[in-house]
Order: structure tokens, then sequence, then C-alpha cells
């Protein structure tokens, strides 16, 4: 889910988010590599073709909490707090159509995802039977 929400607000990230300090936090958290660390490095003197570079990787990336990680590293910039605020609340109805659609289902039992759409904000709860 929060992969989806950065992809739909990608280019707001990229024009307001530093790389350089997240880009040294995913790496202290194992997120990215050396090389990777390396590659996005090399590009710092353009903000935003970094930023764009390293949110390409991330999504290419098949680190479980990549963007787990990157929401820590963007939530740790004070200044950038409307912006946690903004992927806090972000729903499309993309995102809604795919939650409506999720459903699961295992040998061991099942679990169904459902919404509900209040003051303009989008609740999820889970109903698990084993």
């Amino acid at each position: 889910m929060l992969k989806l929400k950065f992809r739909k607000l990608h280019s707001t990230v990229v024009n307001n988010v530093n790389p350089a300090s997240v880009i040294d936090f995913l790496f202290q958290q194992c997120v990215i590599g050396v090389n990777d660390t390396r590659t996005l490095q090399k590009i710092k003197d353009d903000p935003q073709q970094q930023c764009s570079e390293m949110l390409t990787l991330l999504h290419a990336s098949e680190h479980p909490q990549a963007f787990i990680q990157l929401y820590t590293a963007i939530k740790n910039e004070s200044h950038l707090q409307w912006l946690i605020y903004r992927i806090d609340t972000f729903a499309d109805q993309s995102l809604t159509d795919l939650l409506e659609q999720l459903y699961l289902s295992e040998p061991t039992g099942e679990c169904a995802i459902y919404t509900m759409k209040i003051y303009k904000f989008y609740y999820l709860w889970a109903h698990v039977q084993y």
C-alpha cells in the first residue's frame, strides 16, 4: 500500500525531498547497498534526478521494508511533516478499488479486507477466520 502511495505521489516527493539524507538513512538501514549508494551520490548536482533515481531503485527493489524505511526517513525530517500527512491521508479511487478487490484465501482459513470511507479518509479493517 505504501509503495503505491509513493508511486502516486512521485512528483511531489521528487520536488520536495532532499535525497542526500534519505540515501544515507536507507544505506544505514541496509535497504540500499554500497554500489547503489555510490551511483546515487554521483547525481548530487541534480537533487530532483537523484531523488527520482532513488525512488525508481526502491520500486525495483525487492526489499520488504523499502517504503517503510523511506517513510521513516521522510518522517525524520521536521520540515516534511506536511508530506507525511499527505502520504497518510492520500487516497484515490485506484487505491480504494485495489483494497476492495483484495481477498486472500489460505488452506488454514481466510482473510477478507474491507474499506469504509468516513470524512474523506479510508479506514481499513480486516476479518480473519482461522
